[in-house]
C-alpha cells in the first residue's frame, strides 16, 4: 500500500506544479499525471488516500501555509533596475535587472556592515539609504525604529540618533537632510554638518503632536507619518495635532504585581477631536501656518506638493464627512484658495489610496469621484474646473495606479471585468484607447515603475496563491520573480475544498454575492451543518477572486471536519456601485443583519444543508454583526462566535462612525436601535464572545458592557479574554490557542 500512496502523492504534487503560465510543459506532465490514474484506478485505489486534512497546527504552528512574496521592493531611477530587501542569510539590499530579471548585485550587505535592518529607503539621487532596524510597532501603523544612513561611495554608515529610537525619518529630495519625529517634535538633521535642528518644540505626550497622526487618523485615515518635504528639499510640511480637549482611555496592562495604565487620547463618537492645522516651515526661516478655514472640528487627512515647492495641496473634510475641499496654499504666506468642493447626502468617500495625482507642467489634476454613481477617473485644471470625466460605466475604478505623461496613459484598477475581481488597465488622458493588461481570470495588484515601462504584478484567484511578475508597460511578461510552487507542492499534500460562487437577492432586490466551501468528500445525499462568515462593513468586501489567508485555512479545516462554511457580502459591502455601499448610511445594522438572515434562511433551503444547525463568527464589525445576526436572527442561527466586536458604536472613534451615522447627539436612534447591547434579551443559541484586554482599536469595554447586559437579561453565553492582546488577538501561541478554541466551539454546538 505504500507504493501506491507514493505514486497518488506523485500524482497531486504534479498537479500543483501544473501552472497556465508554463503552457509548453502542461501537456507532458498531463499525460504522466494520467498514467498515474488509470494505474491507481485499475488497481482500485484513490489518489487521495495520500492527501491529509488541515489540522490546525499545520496553519498556525508549523506554518505549511505560509506563502512566499517579494519584498522592499524600490524601482531606481535609471529605469533599468529595482532593489529587494533579503533577509535569508543577513540583511541584503539587491539590485535586479529589468531586462533580464536576474540579480545582478548587492547594494547593501547588513553583514559586511555589521547591521541588520528590517527596511530601506533611498534618497533622491539614490547616493545614499537610510536603514532602520529594532523596529517598535506602536498602533496599526505608526513605529519607532533605530535609523542609520549608509553613503554608497564611502560605504560608510552614520547614526541618525546614536542608538535612539526616533519616527518616520524620511531622507530630503536635495540628499543633504533627514528628517524625524521624536518624543511629538518634528526634527532635521544635515548631514554633512551633523547638526540637529528643532522645528517644534511644543509636542508633549496626549497634548501636541508634531509631524505625527493622532490615534484617529491613524486608524481612519491610513496615515502615521505626518509630514513632507518640499521637492527642492527646503521646506518640510506638516499637521500639528492639539488632542488636548479630546478624552483620554485607559487601558490596564497586566504582568506586573500592580497592573500598568496605559492612557492615550481616543475620540469616541460625538466626543472632541484633536484641533488639526496644516504648516510649513522653511528651512532658516519662519514656519507658516497654512489657512484651512475659521471652522476648526474639521479633518485634514492628505497633503500634497502641488506640482512644485512654492504651493501645497491638501484636503478638508466637515465633521460630517459629506462635503471634502480640495484646497490650494501659497507656503510664502498660508493663503488658499478652494479648487474642487464635492458634496453629498450621505457622505464623500475619501480615496484611502490617494487617488489624486498633480500632472506635472502645470497640466491638472487627476482624481476619482463617486458623483456619477460608480467611482470614476476626471480630469481638472488646475483652477478645478473639470476637462472631462475619463472613465465611466457600472464599474468601479478600485485604484489610480499613475499618470504616464510623456504617453499621455493612465493607469488604474478596476472591477470592470467582475466585482469579484480587480484588473489593471491602462487609457488614454483624452479618454480614449482603453486596453486591459491583466489577463487571468482573479485578482491582481500592481507596483508601477516611476518610467512607467515596468510594472510588478500580484495575481491570485480562489485556485492559485500569489504568483509574482514582472511586465513591460504593454503588458507582455518578463519574469516569474515568485510562484510559491513550494506552496503549490505542499498543498497537493492535503484536503483541499475550492470555494464555489454563488448570487441571492436581497429583499429589495439587490444581487448579493456569496460563496460555499464544501467537505471534500461532500455527498449533495446528506445535510451538512454551515457556518457562516461575515464581516460586512461599509465599502469591505470578503467575496472575491482572490487568494486567501489563515481565516481561509482555517476554513478549509473545518470542511474537513464535515462542514460548510459560506460567506455573502451583504449590503453596504464594495465593488458595487455608491447606492449599493451608501443603502446603509444612518443605520448600520438594519439592512446588513436582514441579509444575513436571508442569507442562512436561503443555505437553510437547499438540500444539502441541516437548517437546526446553521451559525455565523466575525470579528470586528464582522463580531458586531454576529452577535446581532444570532439575537435578531435566532429562528435561523443556533450558534454565533464574536470576537472583539462592537457592541455599541457610542464607544467607537468619532471618524469611522460619525461618516457612517452622523453624531450620537444627531441621530441617537442610529446608535442604539441596531446595537446588540439593546436585543439581549433576544438571545437564545449558543454564543462565545472574545476579546483581547489590550484592544486599542476597539475596546474591551464593548464586551464588558455587552457581558453585564447578558446576564442582566439571564442570557447564558460563554466568554473568553486575552489579557493585553490587541485588536488582531495574535502573538506567540495566541493565534494556535483561539482558532483551536473557535474550532471546539463549533463542534460541540453545531
Amino acid at each position: 500500500m505504500s507504493i501506491l500512496v507514493l505514486l497518488a502523492r506523485d500524482c497531486f504534487s504534479q498537479i500543483s506544479q501544473i501552472s497556465i503560465f508554463r503552457p509548453e510543459k502542461n501537456k507532458k506532465m498531463l499525460k504522466q499525471i494520467r498514467n498515474i490514474f488509470i494505474y491507481l484506478l485499475v488497481l482500485g485505489v484513490s489518489p487521495a488516500i495520500a492527501q491529509k486534512k488541515i489540522s490546525l497546527e499545520d496553519i498556525f504552528q508549523k506554518g505549511v501555509f505560509s506563502k512566499e512574496g517579494v519584498y522592499g521592493i524600490n524601482w531606481m531611477k535609471d529605469g533599468r533596475y529595482y532593489t529587494t530587501l533579503e533577509s535569508q542569510g543577513g540583511s541584503k539590499v539587491v539590485q535586479i535587472n529589468l531586462e533580464t530579471g536576474e540579480r545582478e548585485r548587492v547594494v547593501v550587505d547588513g553583514n559586511k556592515i555589521g547591521l541588520q535592518f528590517t527596511a530601506y529607503s533611498f534618497n533622491e539621487d539614490e547616493s545614499k539609504l537610510l536603514l532602520s532596524s529594532e523596529v517598535e510597532s506602536i498602533y496599526r501603523r505608526s513605529t519607532r525604529a533605530i535609523f542609520h544612513i549608509y553613503d554608497r561611495e564611502s560605504q560608510q554608515l552614520q547614526p541618525l540618533m546614536d542608538g535612539e529610537k526616533v519616527m518616520y525619518a524620511t531622507l530630503s529630495p536635495d540628499n543633504t537632510k533627514v528628517a524625524f519625529v521624536k518624543e511629538n517634535n518634528l526634527y532635521y538633521k544635515d548631514l554633512s554638518s551633523r547638526e540637529i535642528y528643532q522645528v517644534t518644540e511644543d509636542g508633549r505626550n496626549n497634548e501636541i503632536i508634531n509631524g505625527a497622526a493622532d490615534w484617529v487618523y491613524e486608524e481612519e485615515f491610513s496615515i502615521a507619518q505626518a509630514f513632507k518635504w518640499s521637492p527642492d528639499g527646503k521646506k518640510i510640511a506638516f499637521l500639528r495635532f492639539d488632542e488636548r480637549e479630546v478624552p483620554a482611555y485607559n487601558m490596564q496592562i497586566w504582568g506586573d504585581l500592580y497592573p500598568q495604565d496605559y492612557v492615550f487620547k481616543y475620540p469616541k463618537a460625538g466626543e472632541k477631536n484633536a484641533v488639526v492645522t496644516v504648516h510649513v516651515h522653511h528651512l532658516g526661516g519662519e514656519t507658516v501656518l497654512m489657512d484651512s478655514g475659521d471652522e476648526e472640528d474639521i479633518y485634514l487627512p492628505r497633503m500634497y506638493w502641488a506640482g512644485g515647492s512654492d504651493a501645497l495641496a491638501f484636503i478638508r473634510l466637515n465633521r460630517l464627512q459629506n462635503q471634502m475641499d480640495l484646497l490650494h496654499a501659497e507656503v510664502s504666506t498660508g493663503d488658499t484658495k478652494l479648487l474642487i468642493s464635492e458634496s453629498a447626502d450621505t457622505y464623500v468617500d475619501l480615496d484611502y489610496n490617494d487617488n489624486l495625482l498633480f500632472l506635472e507642467g502645470g497640466k491638472g489634476i487627476i482624481s476619482t469621484s463617486e458623483r456619477d454613481g460608480y467611482k470614476h477617473i476626471y480630469h481638472y485644471d488646475l483652477s478645478g474646473k473639470l476637462i472631462r470625466q475619463i472613465t465611466s460605466g457600472e464599474w468601479e475604478v478600485t485604484q489610480l495606479i499613475g499618470v504616464d505623461q510623456r504617453k499621455g496613459r493612465i493607469y488604474y484598477h478596476s472591477t470592470e471585468v467582475s466585482p469579484l475581481e480587480s484588473h489593471l488597465y491602462m487609457v488614454g488622458i483624452n479618454g480614449k484607447n482603453k486596453k486591459r493588461l491583466s489577463q487571468e481570470t482573479g485578482t491582481h495588484q500592481t507596483d508601477m515603475s516611476p518610467d512607467f515601462n515596468y510594472y510588478i504584478s500580484t495575481f491570485s484567484n480562489i485556485d492559485t496563491p500569489d504568483m509574482i511578475r514582472l511586465f513591460g508597460s504593454d503588458g507582455k511578461m518578463v519574469k516569474v520573480l515568485e510562484d510559491n510552487r513550494k506552496l503549490q507542492q505542499r498543498l497537493g499534500n492535503y484536503h483541499i475544498s475550492s470555494k464555489e460562487f454563488f448570487t441571492m437577492n436581497a429583499e429589495d432586490g439587490s444581487e448579493l454575492n456569496g460563496y460555499l466551501i464544501k467537505p471534500v468528500d461532500f455527498d449533495d445525499s446528506n445535510r451538512y451543518p454551515v457556518l457562516m462568515y461575515v464581516y460586512g462593513g461599509p465599502g469591505s468586501q470578503n467575496v472575491k477572486n482572490a487568494w486567501g489567508g489563515l481565516r481561509d485555512y482555517w476554513h478549509q479545516h473545518l470542511a474537513a471536519e464535515g462542514f460548510i462554511v459560506a460567506c455573502v457580502d451583504n449590503r453596504g459591502t464594495g465593488a458595487k456601485g455608491r447606492d449599493f455601499k451608501h443603502s446603509t448610511y444612518a443605520n448600520l445594522g438594519k439592512l446588513e443583519v436582514r441579509d444575513q438572515i436571508d442569507a442562512a434562511n436561503y443555505l437553510a433551503s437547499l438540500p444539502f444543508v441541516d437548517p437546526d444547525r446553521i451559525g455565523v463568527w466575525g470579528w470586528s464589525y464582522g463580531g458586531y454583526m454576529s452577535s446581532l445576526s444570532l439575537m435578531l436572527g435566532n429562528e435561523v442561527f443556533k450558534a454565533a462566535i464574536a470576537v472583539a466586536p462592537v457592541t455599541t458604536w457610542r464607544y467607537y472613534d468619532t471618524i469611522y462612525t460619525e461618516r457612517y451615522l452622523q453624531t450620537p447627539q444627531l441621530n441617537p436612534s442610529g446608535y442604539d436601535d441596531y446595537s446588540p447591547i439593546t436585543h439581549v434579551d433576544r438571545l437564545k443559541g449558543r454564543f462565545l464572545l472574545i476579546h483581547g484586554t489590550g484592544d486599542d482599536n476597539v475596546h474591551f469595554q464593548n464586551a464588558v458592557d455587552l457581558v453585564d447586559a447578558l446576564i442582566g437579561a439571564d442570557r447564558p453565553f460563554e466568554t473568553f479574554y486575552y489579557p493585553n492582546r490587541n485588536h488582531s488577538i495574535s502573538g506567540g501561541n495566541t493565534s494556535y490557542y483561539l482558532y483551536r478554541q473557535m474550532a471546539d466551539f463549533i463542534k460541540e454546538n453545531l
